[in-house]
């Protein structure tokens, strides 16, 4: 499989993947031998490269975690920030599960990896943190939630109870690398809070004294899930606080880089599936002892994208060219306050559950604004969070007069060619301004700045949404043809399986 259409190949090991003639097995075996002559590579001794977690939420919104200024108690993240950095501008390029993941664990975007829309698959050229790291000397550990494919491209240890890390793999993980003084990667990757809200104690969240987002209308299933959905943040912010306590109890904690992400917005809506800050913008804490200063923050833009050639950078490993993202390691040492000036995000509707024909989404920010573009404003954006009778509440909500209601559900179901937001004076992203003239300069360089991202993607917008399909391994065959069977149109004719 190669890289989409009209993208050309930026490296020598990506670029023998699509020849015949020189197997990508044997481009990698030479990419390894560089660097084992290289100061930074395999010479160093396995104690002088540090260990690495990455613990990782799901649908979580940065603004609802206590560090972060929210309602739900987050003590260990707390105490996390209070050790390291806490990053104020962390961003993502999807606003789902499947594309997230790919894209954090492969440092490349999620167009021109092949991993765009939900549930997909990366091209069998891409490589991930673990094909890096392991020649390197270090073992591997994803425990918990997957949505990533091909095994090939990422190949783990794998573990976990359901959807959630296994405490006790990770314990022994641990155990077997320290005794063996061997460098080691965890990605705790839980489950948590993505719906049913099912996990922690609500009773510490009393819905009627909830304070509610303005892209929340106030109704009292809306607060009873919220509710809920605060209870099982807490419950996410143990499970931290677990994983932390294991590097404690095997003495890795001083050789340890952690990072801790909150991934995409809740499945409420205005957040997961769509490209407002809600839905990109992630909570990033990251503690290094002896390297990063303690109860620091930075408001440099980072994206989910960076987190590979930083962690290698890290590791002493050189970045690979074909990698989209670059290390922020300077801003984590302090050597640098600014990383990015533009960052990129995109939604594929096609797909998804409950969702329409297509509804494509781009778009890009600067320190203050976000612009968006809609590949098809005729049609009507439907998805799970539409399909939920808390949605069918404010649809009655709206019908009976009630402002805030009416202003959601049309905003969040009809939404225009073009948006442009002021995050600064507008976080929520409810006040378009693209008519504003004069913002149109703004605007002409936001949208210049995406046709130029898109173009170095290959992403040819509507015609690459309509492939969606091709990516998704339930829908394709191995020859990346529509293969849907019976069993998955009856479900889908259901409002299932889509």
């Amino acid at each position: 499989m190669t890289p989409g259409k009209g993208k050309p190949m930026r490296c020598f090991f990506a670029a023998q993947a699509s020849r015949s003639s020189v197997p990508f097995s044997l481009a990698f075996l030479v990419f390894v031998a560089i660097f084992l002559n290289d100061e930074r590579g395999l010479a160093s001794t396995p104690l002088s490269r540090p260990n690495i977690v990455l613990i990782i939420a799901d649908d979580c919104t940065f603004r609802d975690l206590q560090v972060y200024g929210g309602q739900a108690r987050t003590p260990n993240l707390m105490m996390l920030a209070s050790q390291g950095m806490q990053f104020n501008r962390c961003f993502q390029a999807a606003p789902m599960c499947s594309p997230t993941r790919h894209c954090l664990y492969t440092g490349i975007y999620p167009v021109k990896s092949g991993a765009y829309p939900n549930h997909t698959m990366a091209y069998d050229w891409v490589r991930s943190i673990a094909s890096w790291l392991q020649p390197a000397g270090y073992r591997t550990f994803l425990s918990g939630k997957t949505h990533i494919s091909p095994k090939s491209v990422f190949p783990f240890e794998y573990s976990g109870k359901g959807n959630n890390p296994d405490p006790d793999a990770i314990d022994a993980a641990m155990s077997q690398c320290a005794a063996k003084k061997i460098p080691f990667l965890v990605i705790a990757a839980s489950n948590e809070p993505h719906t049913p809200w099912n996990k922690g104690d609500a009773s510490l969240y009393p819905p009627e004294s909830l304070e509610l987002h303005p892209i929340l209308a106030d109704s009292a299933d809306t607060r009873q899930g919220y509710s809920k959905y605060l209870a099982e943040i807490t419950y996410f912010d143990q499970q931290v606080g677990q994983i932390l306590g294991l590097l404690d109890k095997h003495q890795q904690a001083e050789n340890t880089l952690v990072i801790v992400l909150s991934e995409q917005g809740y499945s409420l809506p205005f957040a997961k599936w769509t490209c407002y800050d809600a839905g990109l913008q992630s909570g990033c804490i990251v503690r290094w002892p002896g390297h990063v200063q303690q109860g620091s923050q930075s408001d440099a833009m980072i994206e989910y994208v960076d987190v590979v050639p930083t962690l290698l950078e890290v590791a002493g490993l050189p970045r690979p060219d074909v990698l989209d993202g670059r290390s922020f390691l300077p801003v984590l040492t302090g050597k640098a306050s600014q990383h990015k000036s533009y960052v990129f995000g995109l939604q594929t509707s096609r797909g998804i559950n409950n969702g329409p024909e297509s509804y494509g989404i781009r778009s890009v920010r600067s320190q203050r604004y976000r612009y968006i573009r809609n590949f098809t404003p005729e049609v009507t954006f439907v998805n799970a969070a539409t399909e939920d009778p808390t949605f069918a509440t404010w649809r009655k909500m709206a019908a009976e007069g009630e402002v805030l209601a009416a202003s959601l559900v049309h905003d969040y179901q009809h939404r225009p060619a073009e948006e442009l937001y002021d995050c600064n004076a507008d976080p929520w992203n409810r006040h378009n301004l693209i008519d504003d003239t004069s913002l149109a300069e703004v605007r002409r360089e936001l949208a210049a700045q995406l046709d130029a991202w898109m173009l170095q993607q290959g992403d040819n917008g509507q015609e690459t949404e309509m492939l969606a399909l091709t990516r998704m391994p339930r829908h394709s065959g191995d020859d990346g043809k529509p293969a849907v069977k019976a069993k998955q149109r009856k479900s889908r004719k259901k409002g299932q399986g889509r």
